[in-house]
């Protein structure tokens, strides 16, 4: 992720030049055009777009924009899954349906929108996958086991996600995909006279566009939003 980010924004830079210098920008869009496939209307039904959302900043909303930003950049008006990774809790806070719960609406309602075909969960046990499964108006498609976690499925979450048709998948992401810190590092290395301290990442949505019927990715790739706090 440190490396894709560093590479886009080095590559931006060095097109934007001097440009970046002139003023104190509010939003920068940095995008490097060759480096993102759009993808054609004409094959769209030959396709599954599924992406994951790591949601840095506790902030329910990012994850409209991030659906929306995800779309325009992959040309579609829909993404046919969305795997939300939950949001790092305070220290000594455990995770707990109480604070899922307005994501999770989030998702319901770009679901209601037709953004979103289907929406899943990572590394929730069977106790807080069964109580979302309960309380959900639009009922997880799937949740992810981390590798790291276990080397065999917990019998119970596995008994819990056949009785109601929740397909488990496996993942090897760490706990925290990228920290503030990390961020501004790579920001402070790529561009030239960036303020990096005051560039706070929102969140991170990795996707994939895969051919349904080979099973094959044909393109990846990250999309992030940071917000500038100036002091």
């Amino acid at each position: 992720v440190r490396d894709c980010i560093q590479k886009t924004l080095t590559d931006w830079s060095s097109k934007i030049g001097q440009d970046l210098n002139q003023e104190t920008l509010e939003v920068l869009e940095c995008t490097v055009a060759q480096a993102i496939e759009k993808i054609n209307p004409e094959e769209r039904d030959e396709l599954k777009v599924s992406a994951k959302l790591f949601v840095v900043g506790s902030n329910s909303s990012s994850i409209r924009d991030a659906a929306d930003l995800a779309c325009s950049a992959l040309g579609v008006a829909q993404l046919d899954s969305v795997i939300i990774a939950p949001p790092p809790v305070e220290d000594g806070t455990n995770l707990s349906l109480e604070y899922l719960q307005p994501y999770w609406k989030e998702l319901e309602n770009l679901v209601q929108n037709k953004k979103i075909v289907a929406i899943g969960t990572s590394d929730l046990d069977k106790t807080l996958l069964e109580q979302l499964y309960l309380w959900a108006q639009v009922k997880p498609s799937s949740n992810q086991v981390n590798l790291a976690s276990c080397c065999v499925m917990p019998p119970d979450l596995t008994a819990f996600a056949k009785e109601c048709d929740i397909q488990l998948l496996t993942h090897n992401d760490p706990k925290e995909l990228l920290c503030e810190a990390s961020f501004q590092e790579v920001l402070q290395e790529s561009i030239q006279n960036v303020k990096a301290n005051e560039w706070i990442p929102l969140w991170l949505l990795r996707y994939s566009v895969i051919v349904k019927s080979r099973g094959i990715i044909k393109s990846k790739g990250y999309i992030i939003q940071a917000k500038r706090n100036a002091s």
